[in-house]
């Protein structure tokens, strides 16, 4: 079992220089107003960057933060990220001023080497993708919407409720 230890409370934390909210299932989200938005509307005007990976996107979006902005999570989580006032996309990573986003779990290390491009530059994000060997070869084309059988797709948003 993974765990993760925090070592400060939220209100601990007044600064950071990259912000990355990750994701999970749905129904474990913060997305109701309270604390935890707050807090990042807080953090978010002393960030460089303000990032999430996967459903992490709709966190910002509930917080305001992407509002009128382009933006991209998991693609069952895609349509709701309108009703927050962003514009949703398909895109596996999207740049949007200091907001990035990443589509899915996978998509999370194409946003980290774009932010580390962005932040170290080129050459250091194309030496930590040669040196992890970030080489992506799926066995599947199954990896998005476009790609993925469609009844598989169909089966997916039938599980998750997202027909």
């Amino acid at each position: 079992m993974l765990t993760l230890d925090a070592d400060a409370a939220f209100h601990e934390v007044t600064d950071a220089d990259v912000l990355v909210v990750p994701g999970g299932p749905e129904a474990n989200l913060p997305l109701e107003p309270g604390p935890v938005h707050d807090w990042l509307r807080a953090l978010d005007r002393r960030t460089r960057w303000t990032t999430s990976v996967c459903t992490g996107a709709l966190i910002l979006g509930a917080a305001g933060l992407l509002t009128g902005r382009r933006a991209t999570g998991h693609w069952l989580s895609l349509p709701q990220l309108a009703g927050y006032g962003a514009e949703p996309t398909d895109e596996r990573v999207v740049t949007d001023g200091k907001y990035v986003t990443a589509a899915g779990v996978s998509a999370g290390i194409d946003m980290g080497l774009t932010l580390a491009g962005r932040l170290a530059g080129d050459r250091t994000a194309q030496s930590i993708q040669l040196i992890t060997e970030y080489d992506p070869r799926p066995p599947y084309a199954a990896g998005s919407v476009r790609t993925a059988p469609a009844e598989l797709v169909a089966e997916w948003k039938r599980v998750r409720g997202k027909e």
